[in-house]
């Protein structure tokens, strides 16, 4: 049963000044109108409420209010300096070649000279790869179906950072057919957080069910990872991945460069001994799962945090 109790920040939202609350709004989707329609709402008794109001408001943006809302919006791969919420949502392209941007770059342009307007999509959980695929399929389409495609496509991201807004560090929703997943890294070594380390997620369907690659993100500063994919519903096992090795060898070349005289690696350059780890852990519909890792050069350890 869905509890109908207000989320704290929820009810952090509800309590806000109506310029402040039309502040975040505007931090979710770039449209006035639609800030307002949700504004107007308030007081919210529950997250699907604020959810539904906000399909709703996507739903009646007219033509006008939707160019608003698209311009509020970088180009995939090209998020503005200082855009935290289209960092995070692109971080599939963290590691990116140079190659995949310039391709990107080009097809944004071909896209944005046919259709007006910037290529929208809701790249959370997307890999670099898959973005631009989309924008391959997408750009043969006319110009009614693709209009349709970006309103669709702005829900989603409405959605997931309304989600943001609720739940504060539960990046992503959790509902009673769908689990969710959130995690962060603490060098246990250094006793600092572990920014910088790509995360992957793959859920799976059965123990005898192969596992199904979904997208991943990078820890930011705080060692916290943004935006985990939600498993599909009929997920009962989920894997994270952490490619630790690269964050390893950086932190050795910063110690390196602060001390001259200190050795190149850590371990006098033997090779990272855990150049990945991999945490595998059973979910059940309607829970969060908050899945720390504590991490040295030669050990780790994990827990089922809150």
């Amino acid at each position: 049963m869905t509890s109908t109790s207000t989320p704290p920040g929820l009810a952090r939202f509800n309590a806000l000044e109506e310029h402040a609350a039309l502040a975040v709004l505007h931090g979710v989707c770039a449209s006035t109108a639609w800030a307002r329609r949700l504004l107007a709402g308030r007081p919210y008794a529950t997250a699907g409420d604020l959810y539904a109001a906000g399909d709703a408001a996507t739903a009646g943006l007219t033509a006008a209010d939707l160019d608003e809302a698209m311009a509020g919006h970088p180009p995939i791969g090209r998020p503005r300096p200082g855009d935290a919420a289209s960092a995070r949502e692109q971080s599939g392209m963290t590691g990116a070649s140079d190659a995949l941007r310039a391709e990107l770059l080009d097809l944004n342009l071909a896209y944005q000279e046919k259709f007006g307007h910037v290529f929208l999509v809701c790249a959370t959980g997307r890999t670099g790869e898959q973005m631009r695929d989309a924008v391959k399929e997408r750009i043969g389409n006319a110009p009614e179906r693709e209009r349709e495609i970006v309103r669709t496509e702005l829900g989603k991201i409405n959605r997931i950072r309304l989600a943001r807004l609720v739940e504060g560090d539960r990046r992503t929703m959790s509902t009673e057919t769908t689990a969710s997943v959130s995690t962060h890294i603490l060098d246990t070594s250094a006793g600092r957080p572990a920014g910088g380390v790509d995360v992957h997620l793959h859920a799976r369907s059965g123990r005898a069910a192969h596992w199904q690659a979904l997208g991943g993100s990078t820890t930011d500063a705080d060692g916290r990872c943004g935006d985990l994919p939600a498993p599909p519903e009929g997920t009962t096992h989920v894997r994270l991945d952490f490619a630790v090795e690269a964050y390893f060898e950086e932190t050795a070349k910063k110690q390196a460069d602060a001390q001259q005289d200190a050795p190149a690696n850590r371990d006098g350059g033997v090779p990272v001994f855990f150049p990945e780890v991999a945490v595998t852990f059973a979910v059940v519909p309607g829970e969060h799962y908050h899945v720390p890792l504590l991490l040295n050069p030669f050990g780790y350890s994990v827990y089922r945090g809150s």
